[in-house]
């Protein structure tokens, strides 16, 4: 996850940044443990975490948004957050995951805009037919990212009740 205007929302907020910080990492990690995921990492305002079932990912990612929708942000500010979802085998080392799907996922996430979930098709394929009630995936088509070799097919996840409508993908080239 990543917090889409940050520095903006530090500027505007000032000292209450840190509780919006807060919250918006207490809103992540209640939907990443409920669904049965673990936090790698925690840098500035975005959050690394790992599934062990892509079906989980989704889920997590579809209940942080909704979470981060019911609002309570002071002086009715927006916050929103970007999730981008990618399935890898990265190299687990002492100072936590390396490889190429790492900055795969990274790369996503940064395409999104706030309020979006962007999936890969690495994610999608092991996902198959056991997508959360209600949410489904749309064909984003194949992009391409600054350092990744290939081509890399996407997806946006929705669901009735979370935005649906976003610009075309940031930081990133169609295929």
């Amino acid at each position: 996850t990543d917090l889409e205007g940050s520095t903006d929302l530090l500027a505007r907020l000032g000292d209450r940044y840190a509780s919006v910080l807060a919250d918006v990492r207490r809103r992540v990690r209640t939907a990443v443990r409920h669904a049965h995921g673990r936090e790698v990492s925690a840098r500035g305002d975005d959050l690394f975490v790992v599934f062990e079932r892509a079906p989980a990912a989704i889920e997590a990612s579809v209940a942080i948004q909704r979470a981060m929708r019911q609002g309570g942000w002071p002086d009715g500010s927006e916050v929103r957050l970007r999730i981008g979802l990618h399935r890898g085998r990265p190299a687990l080392t002492d100072t936590g995951y390396v490889g190429l799907s790492v900055h795969a996922a990274a790369r996503i996430c940064f395409a999104a805009h706030g309020g979006q979930i962007i999936v890969s098709s690495a994610v999608r394929n092991a996902v198959g037919e056991s997508l959360p009630d209600g949410v489904t995936l749309r064909s984003l088509g194949a992009w391409r990212f600054r350092g990744i070799p290939d081509a890399v097919e996407l997806f946006q996840a929705h669901a009735a009740d979370l935005l649906s409508d976003f610009p075309p993908l940031r930081s990133a080239v169609p295929a």
